[in-house]
């Protein structure tokens, strides 16, 4: 077993009935990272997060968690302790003060007075929940309860933890402070896996993303490597003449998948292929005496990345 891995499984698989919900999933993520896992509505990624967490029992398959196996019918208590789960929708107590919320917490964890003192204290600056800790819970934002939700999970000092959909319903504010937080965390020596919807959010901070398909692990690669293969970018073309020339020639080159008219003489292409296709395409508009004022390739994201993916799993 790999002493070198923060998470690490081997052919994972839970069924529910006839449901296959997680199938053999192989998982690696390397110590001090923060791994990104995307997919779509039922595609096992929180059912994933639940085994990993010990909340769901695996129907089969190995948990290794910083090189400890998780034992299957045990309590792996130390193992649990070096875990923070937050699983989506965190029930919390809404007849709690702030402080109170987490100095429960902190007494399951069963950490000494002092030592519950100081880390209530510790966690409410780095959430900067400071000024709000005689508050009642129900007073909070989302924002802000996102973040007591978020401090109780590391209260008991996890060094690997484990975020399902952590941004949901947050606005643009919280999420950026979400996102420097996990930066804080991760330079603390956290290693972090985040199951999101939001695919900007986890291409400014993850550098491993997974990508769940029907229970599959259909990919896992370091994100600069996804970001060097050809996949659906986006390309802005404008024209002096005629758009439905334009659109004739597009529809004959293969590497074209969809368009759209924005304005007049404006387009958008969603466009599979490397920088030297889109040279090509250009050219060959070039030939046509297509007479061109913009071509302007916009750089791949995570979200053309999926796509693409999506689009060659369905194919």
């Amino acid at each position: 077993m790999p002493q070198d891995s923060a998470i690490c499984t081997h052919g994972l698989t839970k069924q529910f009935d006839r449901h296959l919900a997680v199938h053999e999933v192989d998982l690696n993520v390397a110590p001090g990272e923060i791994y990104g896992l995307i997919g779509p509505n039922g595609a096992g990624k929180t059912t994933l997060i639940r085994m990993l967490a010990q909340a769901e029992a695996p129907t089969r398959g190995e948990i290794y968690i910083n090189g400890q196996q998780v034992i299957p019918g045990q309590r792996n208590l130390a193992i649990k302790q070096q875990l923070g789960y937050l699983p989506d929708n965190f029930p919390l107590y809404e007849d709690l003060t702030v402080w109170d919320y987490l100095d429960y917490f902190a007494r399951l964890y069963q950490l000494s007075t002092f030592r519950r003192r100081q880390r209530i204290q510790t966690v409410l600056e780095l959430t900067n929940l400071t000024a709000k800790r005689t508050s009642a819970i129900p007073s909070l934002s989302r924002g802000m309860q996102q973040r007591l939700s978020l401090a109780r999970t590391i209260i008991h000092e996890p060094i690997v933890l484990l975020l399902d959909e952590p941004v949901s319903g947050l606005d643009p504010i919280a999420r950026v402070q979400f996102r420097d937080l996990m930066r804080v965390l991760q330079a603390a020596g956290m290693t972090i896996l985040i199951a999101s919807h939001i695919l900007s959010d986890l291409a400014e901070l993850c550098t491993t993303i997974g990508i769940m398909e029907l229970g599959y692990l259909v990919e896992s690669a370091p994100l600069s490597e996804l970001y060097r293969r050809p996949c659906h970018q986006q390309i802005f073309l404008t024209t002096l003449g005629d758009p439905g020339a334009l659109l004739a020639e597009l529809r004959q080159y293969p590497g074209v998948q969809t368009w759209e008219v924005l304005s007049g003489q404006r387009l958008r292409i969603h466009f599979s292929g490397n920088q030297e296709d889109c040279a090509q395409l250009l050219r060959s508009l070039v030939a046509a005496r297509i007479p061109l004022t913009e071509f302007h390739p916009a750089p791949p994201d995570l979200e053309g990345i999926f796509l693409n993916l999506d689009h060659q799993q369905v194919s």
